[in-house]
C-alpha cells in the first residue's frame, strides 16, 4: 500500500524530530512561563522531582536503565550537577524504526537552596531512580525557642 515508503532513509525523520526540537526551543522555551505543567522542554533527560523539608532536600532523578557507577554526581555551593551517559545496545543488524528513549550523554544542573551542607550528601539507586537526599545545615535549621 505505501511501497513508496522502502526507499525512504530513516535518517530524514530523525532530521524532521531535530528541526522540531529546535523550534520547540525556538518558539517555546525564550523565557516566560513554561508549556503546560513541565518545567523543562520535553525529552529533557533525566526527568526529575525535587521536594524540600526543613531538614533536608530530596531529588528524584528517573534514570532507568543506568548503571548508577556511570553517573557523576557533585555538589558546588548550591549548585546539584548530575551527569552521565546512558547506552543502549542494539542486536547486530536491526534496523530502528522509532526511538524514544534517551542515548548519549546528559548534564542536569539543578539549584539548591542556600542552606544545604555540601557534606551531608547521600546517593541510592534504586528500580532505575536516583535519589539524592542533602541534607541542611543544622544552625541554620528552624528550633523551637521556649518561653519561660
Amino acid at each position: 500500500m505505501f511501497g513508496y515508503l522502502t526507499g525512504f532513509d530513516r535518517d530524514v525523520f530523525d532530521q524532521f524530530e531535530r528541526i522540531r526540537r529546535e523550534m520547540d526551543v525556538m518558539f517555546g522555551g525564550g523565557g516566560g512561563d513554561p508549556l503546560g505543567i513541565r518545567s523543562v522542554a520535553a525529552g529533557t533527560y533525566p526527568a526529575i522531582n525535587v521536594g524540600a523539608s526543613p531538614k533536608q532536600v530530596d531529588v528524584y532523578m528517573f534514570t532507568a536503565g543506568m548503571d548508577p557507577k556511570s553517573l557523576d554526581i557533585s555538589l558546588q555551593q548550591n549548585l546539584l550537577t548530575v551527569s552521565g551517559k546512558r547506552e543502549i545496545e542494539l542486536p547486530e543488524g536491526a534496523q530502528v524504526y522509532r526511538r524514544e528513549r534517551f542515548k548519549g550523554s546528559f548534564k542536569r544542573v539543578i539549584t539548591l537552596p542556600e542552606d544545604v551542607d555540601p557534606d551531608g550528601v547521600d546517593a541510592a539507586y534504586r528500580d532505575g531512580v536516583l535519589h539524592i537526599t542533602v541534607q541542611r545545615k543544622k544552625e541554620l535549621q528552624p528550633r523551637k525557642i521556649e518561653v519561660k
